[in-house]
């Protein structure tokens, strides 16, 4: 990808939302688009870059984010899609949300407060999940057993294991039926604390929806306990409470949280072994915290839930 800065100026001055705007490269996330900051007068727009192969895809999530913004959800709004043929690139427009990256700031607000920004989370997350997937996505349950099994052959495959890892591949296997019948929503399949951004101590939008996808908007839940429980169990707690809007989940709801999170873990080593071996030793320290959780899926309910509610 030719996205040397020089390059990039001169692309977007065919852009006229951007046209005379300074680009700053954002170095965050794992994402293979490249980010930046475009400030043109008193204005900043995110601008990201991507290959052009992947221009159906973003499509469908420039789609989905004028459907969020019809929900009325607090995100960073898409502006514009096109393309720079001649690099074989496509770029996407948005608007930018001013603030500080959430995983970075929450610990400095105090507990209260962090509960207060989980339960704004999970207001927002619940309007994202009322955008019903289009007739042509296939069943939740069969897509996604079949991206386990491929998964765990992968797992399995790689040469690195964890322990404790036959107690969760059984688990695993005697829920899989619990994925059967579940809807079809919209899901940002990210939401944890890195793709929020607050200020003032409050939410002030999510973002990141490149990983978008289709299914059970309970799998939206499962980057709480990998990403967000270890940093605020309060922020945690009150996601799921603002999800639910003051209600208890019930069993259901855990059985289902449960199940993801477990199927993602074997995922997890994959991924890092494949995208970013250099992390691999902090995933399976992760992947260690979330067994312990949950007694190695002895139970549904993760140890940080039941501690912070029982205060």
């Amino acid at each position: 990808m030719d996205d040397t800065l020089t390059a990039l100026r001169a692309r977007i001055e065919r852009v006229p939302l951007l046209a005379g705007g300074e680009p700053r490269l954002i170095a965050k996330g794992f994402s293979e688009d490249r980010k930046y900051a475009v400030t043109k007068g008193d204005e900043t727009f995110l601008l990201r870059v991507f290959e052009l192969q992947q221009y159906a895809r973003k499509e469908m999530e420039f789609k989905a984010l004028e459907r969020m913004r019809q929900e009325n959800v607090h995100c960073a709004r898409a502006l514009e899609l096109g393309r720079w043929e001649e690099a074989n690139l496509g770029y996407m427009v948005f608007t930018y949300i001013d603030g500080e990256e959430a995983a970075d700031v929450i610990t400095f607000y105090p507990e209260k407060t962090q509960y207060a920004v989980g339960l704004e989370a999970g207001a927002e997350l619940l309007k994202i999940h009322r955008y019903e997937a289009p007739d042509t996505v296939g069943p939740w349950h069969e897509r996604q057993t079949k991206k386990y099994r491929r998964n765990k052959d992968q797992y399995l495959d790689g040469g690195v294991r964890f322990a404790g890892d036959e107690k969760l591949l059984t688990f695993i296997e005697e829920n899989l039926d619990a994925m059967k019948d579940r809807p079809n929503r919209f899901q940002h399949d990210d939401f944890h604390l890195a793709n929020l951004i607050v200020k003032d101590g409050h939410l002030a939008g999510v973002i990141d929806f490149n990983r978008c996808d289709w299914g059970d908007p309970i799998h939206d839940f499962l980057k709480i306990g990998f990403f967000s429980a270890d940093i605020s169990a309060a922020f945690a707690v009150g996601q799921i409470l603002g999800y639910h809007q003051g209600r208890e989940p019930d069993a259901e709801f855990w059985r289902l949280y449960s199940l993801y999170l477990a199927m993602n873990l074997a995922g997890s080593v994959a991924w890092t072994l494949k995208v970013y071996p250099d992390g691999l030793g902090d995933m399976l320290a992760r992947i260690d915290r979330v067994l312990e959780d949950h007694r190695y899926f002895e139970t549904t309910v993760p140890a940080w839930y039941a501690n912070y509610t029982r205060k």
